[in-house]
Parts: C-alpha cells; structure tokens; sequence
C-alpha cells in the first residue's frame, strides 16, 4: 500500500461522500482520477484490506427490532444448524463459539413478532430447542475505525 491507498482506506471509512459519481469525488479527493480511485479500492478489496463499502443503518430509529441468539447446538447438528440460520435474511451476523452455547446470531427485522416467528422456525426445521433471545437493554455504539 503507498500513501494514496492509505488515504483512500481512510477516507472510505470516515467521509465517503454520497452522491452521484462517488468514486469521481473520492478521487478528487486524492488527486486521482475516479478510474484510479476505482480500480484502487477494486485491488484493496482483492488483497483482502477490503471487505465490504456499505451503509450502516441504525435499525432501531428505523423502526426494527433486533436480538442477539445464543443456541446450544450438537457438532453433528452444527453446518445444518448453520444453513437453516443463513437461510433468513433478517440474519445479520452468525458465529461459532468454543462454549456451550456455541452459535450466536444476530437478527434484525420489523417487528416483535416476525423476530420470535423466525426463532420458532428455526427451532422447529433444526429441532435445536435451546436458543436463547438475549435483546439489547442498552446500546453502545462503538466506532471501529482504523487510521492509515
């Protein structure tokens, strides 16, 4: 990485302007061309640096509700378990733990409802019928940001 594409990684993170031709203003920014710009986060996002550019909505000023799972599931029941949970595409986040409750899941979606529906489906098609809903008491917004 030269300086450049450490300016970029920096400003993808922190300033990365919405409009139009963002990659034209990113490099504008840098004094680069928009192609530079481009082909630059296309080689970062290759090299892995990158994993995503997306937009971080806050679900709840938005109206959804969201929980954190926590299920017990056997190993041998485990990449099935895994499967049906991707299934959904409320399904933010899941992840394996060295614990007893060893998958958790976050789900985000528009209602109360909708959330235990997906968590009783869940239940019923993997026959896992230790998963826990743990929703957030308190939020803390943490800003992950890595400076270049």
């Amino acid at each position: 990485m030269d300086s450049i594409d450490k300016r970029l990684l920096n400003i993808i993170q922190d300033d990365f302007p919405l409009c139009e031709q963002p990659f034209k203003a990113l490099g504008e920014m840098l004094g680069i061309t928009g192609e530079e710009a481009v082909r630059r986060t296309k080689a970062l996002a290759e090299a892995g640096i990158i994993r995503k550019i997306s937009p971080s909505f806050d679900s709840k000023k938005l109206g959804y509700v969201s929980t954190l799972a926590a299920a017990k599931v056997p190993a041998e029941k485990l990449e099935e378990t895994v499967e049906v949970i991707n299934s959904y595409p409320e399904v933010t986040h899941n992840y394996g733990r060295d614990f007893d409750y060893n998958l958790w899941f976050t789900i985000i979606c528009e209602s109360g409802e909708r959330l235990e529906s997906i968590i009783e489906e869940i239940k019923a098609k993997t026959g896992i019928s230790d998963i826990h809903s743990l929703p957030a008491e308190r939020t803390f917004k943490i800003k992950v940001g890595f400076e270049f």
